[in-house]
């Protein structure tokens, strides 16, 4: 059974269009890697959860602030390169994220130095026009933004 994980595609609609929330994961793996990195806020959970509580617990955890509370839009899972499935909701609002604080993990960094540090789990995020956001997304998650542009354009 892959792992499961929950998360939530936030979007904005301005003047210049359609614009998505996503995270540039943090730690030395990602530290120069800026195209094709950024997710949606998600996480793992376990099968007895619920993909929505999770989604809303693991924005809270890798964003700082609450999911808002607008209607949901379940997005066709996706599964990423690891394997890992993903059930994603779309959700309409607008945050000012300029204050974000992400969760933290510890990891021997450097690898076999013995020393543990500590490094946020989302190190930014943004506000990103859809176009861009197509550059900067993780390529397993583009059906997510092309699912979410499909329900925006029927209404």
């Amino acid at each position: 059974m892959p792992k499961q994980s929950a998360g939530l595609l936030l979007y904005r609609v301005t003047d210049d269009g359609v614009e998505v929330l996503l995270g540039h994961p943090g730690g030395p793996f990602w530290a120069r890697k800026d195209d094709g990195a950024w997710s949606i806020p998600k996480g793992e959970y376990p099968p007895e959860e619920d993909p929505w509580t999770a989604a809303r617990r693991e924005f809270r955890e890798e964003i700082g602030f609450d999911a808002p509370d607008g209607p949901r839009h379940e997005l066709p899972p996706v599964r990423q390169s690891g394997g890992k499935v993903v059930t994603a909701f779309a959700v309409r609002g607008d945050l000012d994220v300029t204050a974000q604080v992400s969760n933290t993990f510890e990891l021997e960094w450097p690898k076999g130095s013995g020393r543990i540090r500590e490094f946020p789990e989302v190190d930014r995020v943004a506000w990103l026009a859809v176009e861009e956001a197509r550059s900067k997304m993780l390529k397993s998650q583009l059906p997510l933004l092309d699912a979410l542009l499909a329900q925006l354009a029927a209404g």
